[in-house]
């Protein structure tokens, strides 16, 4: 079991190393040429149409509701973690270039969501089914099919695997447990599996009841749900990340010389404990595109079921995502931990770093701040469940041919899953899941590169069209 554990996390290291974060970043830096910087220029835009919907576009959601369901799955664990892992492994210095991945993966999530509307298909009734699958096979042709059906199994496998299930209910359960029971005093005996804290246990069973409750009524019932809590979980956590900030203004100047200095010299600023500019810029751009996926292909199945005519509109709104989960939550939680110098404590790892900067800056309990951070845990890795589940059964229908039975099997698989997941402590298959996650990317990119001329021709019609008042 070791030696498997071994190779699956070279596979890993290979698979989310430099070649796949090169391929990345230079699609997003060719789009950006290409399209004259266009995340910068038209971002007020884009901000504007991301809560006014389109009133007589086909599809099965709303543009904002498609987006809320994009951002139900990037908006995770991995904005108040992942971050805090970056910025340790990498020094502040992570956190720049976190942000440099994120400015131009919104120009790779803008043709994402562009090339989602162009080539879906809507049926009859109204259901909307389209993304990188979909935009390999008719826009590339169907010589690529086989591609596209690659994309679609490593999408499933994810699902399956427990990206959006195993890590996130873990992530819930321990929080819960961590807040409730740090000492594990309230243990329950499970037969054949072992003993549990009480509040582990009934994690997963409320986890998995809700999770129930709202997959059953379908995207529908997702994106009406996203609507809600992506909004209310964001603002909130963002909101005591400002308080944060607020409480500790005199030490805001000092981070950024710290973040920026660490992004070109970590050594200066770690003392020679982290390393080269290269170390820093390694954690920061996976880390980044991990959190916001943009070219992993994941978020444009949701935006592929906006309520939109124009494929231009809906990329500029999917580009919202990326500035929000990245640009602006990552960056809050990264300089909350730089400000508070909770980077610097020695024993902590992963949420114990933002915890201890939650607790360090906040004018609160510590209590209070332990608690806030618990609750946007639990509805960060909620709403990634429900996201997760979205995109791996479209992958699965595109696989299936839309059999309706398969997909009603699988995702009641998906919600057993949910229920065993705090259960489940086995690295290989979070491992698994890791490498699948990260190979959905490379088919992508290819599409990516191939359309690039598509993305450029619909952006300049768009706009032309857009001047002449023709809209």
């Amino acid at each position: 079991m070791e030696t498997l554990t071994a190779v699956l996390e070279r596979i890993d290291s290979l698979v989310w190393g430099i070649p796949l974060m090169v391929l990345i970043l230079a699609g997003g830096i060719l789009l950006t040429a290409r399209m004259k910087v266009l995340q910068l220029r038209k971002l007020p835009l884009a901000l504007k149409w991301m809560i006014k919907n389109e009133e007589d576009g086909e599809g099965e959601v709303t543009s904002f509701g498609a987006l809320c369901t994009a951002l139900s799955a990037t908006i995770g664990t991995g904005n108040i973690v992942g971050v805090a892992t970056a910025v340790c492994a990498g020094g502040p210095g992570a956190l720049f270039w976190m942000i440099v991945a994120a400015f131009f993966g919104m120009a790779t999530k803008y043709a994402e969501g562009l090339l989602a509307i162009k080539y879906r298909v809507v049926d009859e009734n109204g259901h909307s089914l389209g993304g990188p699958f979909y935009y390999i096979e008719r826009g590339m042709g169907k010589q690529w099919k086989w591609l596209a059906k690659l994309f679609a199994i490593f999408g499933v496998l994810v699902g399956l695997l427990g990206i959006g299930t195993i890590t996130q209910v873990n992530g819930i359960a321990n929080a819960v447990r961590g807040f409730f029971d740090p000492d594990n005093t309230h243990m329950v005996s499970i037969p054949y599996i072992g003993d549990y804290s009480i509040f582990v246990v009934g994690a997963s069973i409320v986890v998995a009841i809700f999770v129930a409750l709202v997959l059953i009524g379908g995207i529908k019932r997702i994106s009406s749900v996203a609507q809600v809590i992506v909004p209310f979980m964001a603002i909130a956590y963002v909101a005591f990340c400002l308080i944060l900030i607020a409480c500790n203004i005199r030490s805001v100047p000092g981070s950024f010389v710290i973040i920026v200095q660490g992004a070109f010299n970590p050594r200066a600023v770690t003392g020679g404990v982290v390393g080269t500019m290269f170390v820093a810029m390694q954690k920061g751009v996976s880390r980044g595109i991990f959190s916001n996926e943009a070219g992993l292909g994941s978020a444009p199945i949701a935006a592929a079921a906006a309520q939109t005519k124009e494929p231009v509109r809906q990329g500029l709104v999917s580009m919202t995502g990326t500035f929000i989960d990245t640009i602006v939550i990552c960056t809050m939680t990264g300089l909350a931990i730089v400000m508070t110098g909770a980077w610097q404590v020695e024993g902590l790892e992963g949420v114990q770093v933002t915890n201890y900067a939650f607790a360090n800056g906040l004018p609160f309990p510590e209590q209070i701040s332990s608690g806030v951070l618990m609750l946007c845990l639990a509805f960060f890795a909620f709403t990634t469940i429900l996201g997760w589940d979205y995109y791996s059964e479209r992958c699965l229908e595109y696989l299936v041919g839309g059999q309706t039975k398969a997909i009603t099997i699988y995702r009641w698989v998906y919600i057993f899953v949910v229920f065993i997941g705090p259960y489940l402590t086995v690295s290989a298959v979070w491992t698994i899941a890791d490498i699948v996650n990260g190979l959905m990317a490379i088919p992508n990119m290819i599409a990516i590169f191939a359309l690039n001329g598509v993305v450029v021709k619909e952006t300049k019609d768009f706009f032309t069209r857009m001047k002449q008042g023709h809209l």
